[in-house]
């Protein structure tokens, strides 16, 4: 007798216990929700460390420019202190007397051979050149201007000129630096143009080379670290899921099994039946779950009738205070999908409008196709979002409540994105006046 009135006990336990989940169904109201407070988003940590990285690395980059670009301005400047000193040893040997020093003189101006000159009248007559990659190559390496071919005449007068910009070269002496007035006798005036050498140029450009090494260097770091979290954010998904599903499969079997108890003992149909439902819900649960943690099967389904079913469901579940009014295509379009992921994703996003709009508002949902994309919008009447916050509520851990983890939005992308190769955003919002989420998958 005495195992007989043990599990008479534990079968009447278990009629209390489904009688106050029938009660609390009755009640329509389904919070879910975390016992874990989440203070603190992780991912922002993580987004401001991407942030702080790429900070360091611009003003890296921004310092090394100013350093570089500091050095190049003083060898120009040292390049023009010589053309100076050249200029005034040419200046001082056309007016040098028999007793001066003419081979200091010959020594300096000889001592040119990396910056370019011109020597040119005050009509740009060129009187002397040295240092310029010419066109046609001398035999010789040395020529008067005279004795050049005509290609080689052109390609200096075309230098300098074009460096004169039609001004004359009195005024461009005492405007551009690259000008130089020599006087080589009384009233009578030469002048020196000279460009930069060959070093400097490349030494002027060497620090955006390097620059623009360095940034790709430091996307190339940026996107290796990206990825390698990004693939250990998925096995750590599909892990995760995996182990949900499995875990949950037990308890399931166990819970169908009293339930067929139940019903053999001659528990109230009614109270069996939900209890099913239930069970059944669970199953699915379990179901969704195995399918995050690997690659689901997509096959045909038409979207109005994959989001009536989730709204069949929730209907059931949210405050009667919260409507849902549907606006669906006339046309069912079809698409590949994985029905119980699309479901849960409606089902969230409907969740997420209900906590939004503390259990009291209306929710639209429109269907439609644009091209060869099937749209799906989800408006409700809630308390908005910033748009700071746009892409910021898919983020892991992402949550306004007290009370919850923030994964059911990322969980939506992952599916929406990953799964269906869609896209799910806010199209739109406004604090005080709601939110609009907007789902596009490829058309079938």
């Amino acid at each position: 007798m005495e195992p007989h009135n043990s599990f008479t006990q534990s079968q009447n336990k278990l009629k209390n216990s489904f009688q106050i989940l029938t009660y609390t169904k009755s009640k329509q109201t389904l919070n879910w929700q975390f016992p874990i407070e989440l203070t603190v988003s992780i991912y922002e940590r993580r987004s401001a460390g991407k942030i702080i990285f790429l900070v360091v690395a611009a003003v890296a980059m921004i310092l090394f420019l100013l350093v570089s670009n500091s050095l190049v301005k003083e060898l120009a400047q040292q390049e023009r202190e010589r053309m100076h000193i050249w200029a005034s040893a040419t200046q001082k040997l056309a007016k040098a007397k028999s007793d001066s020093d003419f081979e200091f003189l010959l020594a300096i101006i000889s001592q040119n051979n990396s910056i370019p000159v011109i020597v040119a009248d005050d009509n740009y007559n060129i009187l002397d050149y040295r240092n310029f990659p010419l066109p046609d190559k001398i035999e010789d390496g040395k020529a008067t201007f005279d004795e050049l071919s005509q290609k080689n005449k052109d390609f200096l007068n075309d230098r300098i000129r074009k460096a004169g910009r039609g001004k004359s070269l009195d005024y461009l002496s005492k405007t551009d630096p690259h000008f130089i007035k020599v006087e080589i006798y009384y009233n009578a005036y030469q002048y020196i143009y000279y460009e930069d050498s060959i070093l400097l140029k490349r030494l002027s450009l060497y620090p955006y080379v390097q620059l623009v090494a360095m940034i790709i260097i430091a996307l190339t770091i940026y996107f290796a670290v990206v990825y390698t979290k990004r693939a250990e954010q998925n096995r750590l998904w599909a892990g995760l899921s995996k182990e949900t599903a499995h875990q949950l499969g037990t308890p399931i079997s166990s819970l169908m099994a009293w339930n067929q108890l139940l019903e053999a003992s001659g528990t109230d149909k009614e109270v069996t039946d939900e209890i099913q439902k239930d069970i059944n819900r669970l199953s699915m649960i379990a179901d969704r779950f195995s399918k995050i943690g690997s690659r689901p099967e997509l096959r045909l389904e038409y979207v109005n009738e994959t989001i009536e079913k989730a709204i069949q469901y929730m209907k059931s579940r949210i405050p009667r205070r919260v409507p849902i009014h549907t606006h669906l295509s006339e046309d069912d379009h079809g698409a590949l999908l994985s029905a119980p992921l699309m479901e849960w994703v409606m089902e969230n996003l409907i969740k997420n409008s209900v906590d939004a709009m503390h259990g009291e508002g209306q929710i639209d949902i429109y269907t439609g196709i644009e091209k060869d994309k099937v749209w799906i919008e989800l408006k409700d009447t809630g308390k908005g979002i910033s748009r700071k916050n746009f892409k910021n509520v898919f983020n892991p851990g992402h949550t306004s409540k007290k009370r919850g983890w923030g994964l059911g939005l990322t969980l939506a992308k992952r599916i929406v994105e990953e799964y269906h190769g869609g896209k799910i955003f806010v199209k739109e919002s406004e604090p005080g006046k709601g939110t609009t989420f907007r789902i596009e998958l490829p058309a079938a």
